[in-house]
């Protein structure tokens, strides 16, 4: 997967606006409180399973939220390929929701261990623990990082040509060379950037061993796949 489109999974135009792009994946998030409730994200999941052709995940609630579970139950329903977990505190983490997920498994008749987990490293906890991922599960498929979420949580500035620096960027590099050390592809963070920006910003990403980039825009999608080249 050279692009992971996020689109809010209370918003069906959004949904439908993002199937209809060239992102590789599209990443369903179910994290969102709005006024529409349950009843946008059951309405969310059917239409995904209507589309099940693209490649589907599901960003749910963190753990310590205590809105996992209630983000699993509607996600679950279109048999994600994998689920995007945020603020990942290592290995216990991973392993914690894989067991939420076996349990659904075997309540909607999926296989055993067919939903993957990508780890997102978005907290300062989350970076310092990223060294535990490997080995954690082999239900890990992937560790990306969130550049935004990660300033916030470190009271740290956007520098001034938009590229990480100080801790931002250490957490950065500790997420890829945590997925390299599980043996795992590393997914470079969403970034307001556009045009050639953005073309440059994810050649950069290629170049220091990500295998693909988050988006949040569906125009976002078509310069990371030629930034990233063939889809392999």
């Amino acid at each position: 997967m050279r692009s992971l489109l996020i689109a809010p999974a209370d918003n069906a135009a959004a949904l439908v606006a993002a199937l209809a792009s060239e992102a590789d994946a599209l990443v369903a998030a179910f994290d969102v409180e709005t006024n529409a409730g349950e009843t946008a994200r059951a309405n969310a999941a059917r239409l995904l399973q209507d589309r099940s052709r693209r490649k589907l995940l599901a960003r749910v609630s963190p753990l310590a939220s205590g809105l996992t579970d209630r983000d699993l139950d509607a996600a679950m329903s279109f048999a994600p390929a994998a689920i995007l977990l945020p603020q990942c505190v290592g290995a216990a983490d991973v392993q914690q929701l894989s067991v939420k997920l076996a349990v659904r498994e075997a309540m909607l008749g999926l296989a055993d261990g067919a939903t993957g987990i990508l780890a997102l490293v978005d907290t300062a906890k989350a970076a310092l623990a990223a060294r535990s991922l490997c080995g954690a599960s082999a239900r890990l498929a992937g560790i990306a990082w969130d550049a935004q979420a990660l300033r916030a949580d470190v009271g740290a500035e956007r520098s001034r040509d938009g590229a990480p620096s100080g801790a931002v960027r250490l957490a950065r590099d500790l997420a890829l060379l945590a997925a390299a050390a599980a043996r795992v592809p590393a997914f470079d963070a969403a970034s307001a950037a556009d045009g050639e920006a953005l073309r440059a910003e994810a050649l950069a990403a290629r170049r220091d061993g990500f295998a693909g980039k988050l988006a949040r825009d569906p125009a976002q999608a078509a310069v990371i796949n030629a930034a990233f080249g063939a889809k392999g």
